[in-house]
């Protein structure tokens, strides 16, 4: 006979990592892996602030270009917890490891906003999209834009998370032509000043956007970080999902508003990646070896850290290569998707 008080006991014993983990091999070899990145985060964070500095060390003069350099790695932070932690929670509420946020529109939504400006306004148009009220503004449209498609297609009865993302791909493909009709228009000057600033790169964020999307960034985690449990099983399907008690409509909803406010801030402040959230996802998914989002999640921000830490600081102090850390990443990344989808013979 069943002794179900001994029963009782025994899974009351069974820790989070035990049950995570398919193995305590497994268990130990995530620790290892996230005690190595953050020894690379903290080494490579040192070289960023330190690094071929010219002044002498303690000096004043050498902790004013440390401060400086810490508005980078600040934004490299947000920009990589936004990246990865949005793309993992997406992929698992539409089940589905290839597709990335980027696919709602927000990276075309920002490349019109910037076009538009610079359309309509010339180069201080563009001048004036890097303040903070433009900045805002910004993260309005592209909030309210997924609100509009959330609201409109994953409410009621008949709702749907693939139309909702057809609906997506249509609404940026034509924000794309839009902004191709506009950008066709332009000087010669004017559209190298756009181009210029459409490249994903630390180096757009302001510090001064940091008291707004710092707030939001963490509300945003914190949301989908309690939503992780949820996540495990809402990655199994809509079906499985409400078959095990999961009010799947609520919690869906509830997380992809946090997903396009990470989203948002992030396009918004350094321009597009749209390769990076799936890059990080996919070595995350391998490294982490558990479907668990608790421990997921923090082992995609590191990498999504470490990546972008690492590129920037290899590519710019010791190839010296400035400004094309965006195209290496985004060319690694669509290698790795179209690896990904060759493999699965599938999207």
């Amino acid at each position: 006979m069943l002794n179900l008080s001994s029963t009782h006991t025994m899974a009351n014993q069974v820790g989070p990592q035990t049950t995570s983990f398919s193995t305590g091999a497994a268990a130990r070899r995530y620790w290892i892996i996230i005690a190595v990145l953050v020894g690379l985060a903290t080494l490579f964070t040192a070289g960023l602030l330190t690094w071929d500095n010219p002044l002498p060390f303690g000096t004043e003069g050498f902790w004013l270009i440390a401060r400086r350099r810490l508005d980078a790695v600040i934004a490299m932070i947000v920009v990589a917890c936004c990246h990865a932690i949005a793309t993992v929670a997406f992929q698992s509420i539409a089940n589905n490891r290839i597709i990335t946020p980027s696919i709602m529109g927000f990276e075309a939504l920002y490349v019109a906003i910037s076009t538009a400006a610079v359309y309509f306004l010339g180069a201080t148009g563009l001048m004036n999209a890097g303040s903070v009220g433009a900045f805002v503004l910004q993260l309005t449209l592209m909030v309210g834009l997924s609100l509009v498609l959330y609201a409109w297609l994953l409410t009621g009865k008949s709702a749907d998370m693939h139309s909702m993302l057809l609906v997506g791909i249509v609404i940026g493909g034509g924000m794309a032509s839009v902004s191709t009709f506009m950008q066709r228009m332009l000087t010669p000057s004017d559209f190298d000043l756009l181009t210029a600033r459409l490249f994903g790169s630390v180096n757009n964020a302001d510090p001064e956007f940091f008291p707004v999307a710092i707030p939001l960034v963490i509300a945003a985690i914190v949301v989908i970080a309690l939503h992780s449990r949820a996540l495990n099983v809402m990655s199994l399907g809509r079906e499985v999902a409400t078959n095990l008690g999961v009010n799947y409509q609520v919690r869906s909803i509830t997380v992809l508003v946090a997903v396009s406010v990470l989203m948002a801030v992030s396009t918004a402040m350094v321009g597009p990646m749209t390769f990076l959230g799936f890059l990080v996802a996919t070595i995350a998914y391998q490294a982490a070896d558990t479907y668990d989002h608790r421990f997921v999640l923090p082992m995609a921000g590191l990498i999504g850290y470490v990546t972008l830490a690492g590129a920037y600081f290899i590519l710019n102090h010791v190839f010296y290569a400035q400004g094309v850390v965006s195209i290496i990443i985004e060319l690694v990344g669509g290698s790795i998707f179209l690896y990904v989808v060759l493999k699965k013979g599938r999207l």
